[in-house]
């Protein structure tokens, strides 16, 4: 009767523990990758609907893991791109339960966000935050067990 049981319900190799080990090690990575998968779309998509004058303001936004950092940067980032590749590659180790900061701490950041540039008068973390839910469900299609 065991051998019965094992060979009908204790997958390929016959082992269930196994099989349901690897399962899980499957869905934490898919989570990890969900994760991190949404956090580069949210950084990118502020990034893309963040108005240029000189390209500071684009250039400021980045990536703190774990802790809200205070610091500005003098880069000049006009489309961007420089940000975004920084941003995918600090978001690279990222793992479900840590925490995720996407943040520009130049002084006008606020005031832009709040439609004082012609260029940007609805924001960009607003539009970004309307989209969350489709953007994380996005994520998960992409990302399934």
């Amino acid at each position: 009767m065991a051998n019965h049981m094992t060979s009908r319900y204790g997958g390929q190799q016959g082992s269930f523990a196994e099989s349901l080990a690897q399962f899980a090690e499957q869905a934490k990575d898919a989570i990890d990758e969900v994760f991190r998968e949404v956090v580069i779309e949210l950084g990118t998509s502020v990034i893309r609907l963040s108005p240029v004058d000189t390209g500071r303001f684009k250039g400021n936004w980045h990536l703190s893991i774990d802790n809200i950092e205070s610091v500005t940067f003098d880069e000049v980032d006009p489309t961007g791109q420089d940000a975004i590749a920084s941003l995918i590659a600090s978001a690279s180790d990222l793992t479900a339960g840590q925490a995720a900061y996407i943040l520009n701490n130049l002084p006008y950041s606020i005031p832009l966000e709040y439609g004082h540039s012609a260029k940007a008068p609805a924001g960009m973390v607003q539009i970004t935050l309307a989209r969350f839910q489709q953007i994380v469900e996005e994520a998960i299609r992409n990302n399934q067990v």
